[in-house]
């Protein structure tokens, strides 16, 4: 499973951040320039889906789960290590 971590996203330019917490958790707080496909809707919004990503959630359990899943299918997808969490514990700047 390929990972990173918030250091590393925050380092990153091009690359699209999806976050697959619910809509409620997501509205709270985000990484900014993420956007929300909750891990509940993903599997009818997989179209919505580039072939590359990042991948962030609360603390990386659920977007470990999405790596899993997609990289399969032929995804190039990465798990952000400790989530949203890690993101906000490192300081660094939240959209709400």
């Amino acid at each position: 499973m390929q990972e990173i971590t918030v250091a590393e996203l925050m380092a990153r330019t091009d690359t699209p951040l999806i976050d697959v917490r619910e809509e409620g958790e997501f509205a709270a707080g985000r990484v900014p320039g993420a956007i929300n496909i909750p891990l509940s809707q993903l599997g009818e919004r997989l179209g919505e889906l580039p072939h590359e990503f990042d991948v962030i959630c609360k603390i990386g359990g659920r977007s470990a789960q999405v790596v899993a899943a997609l990289e399969p299918r032929g995804y190039d997808v990465t798990n952000v290590q400790g989530g949203t969490d890690a993101w906000i514990e490192a300081g660094y700047e939240v959209e709400r």
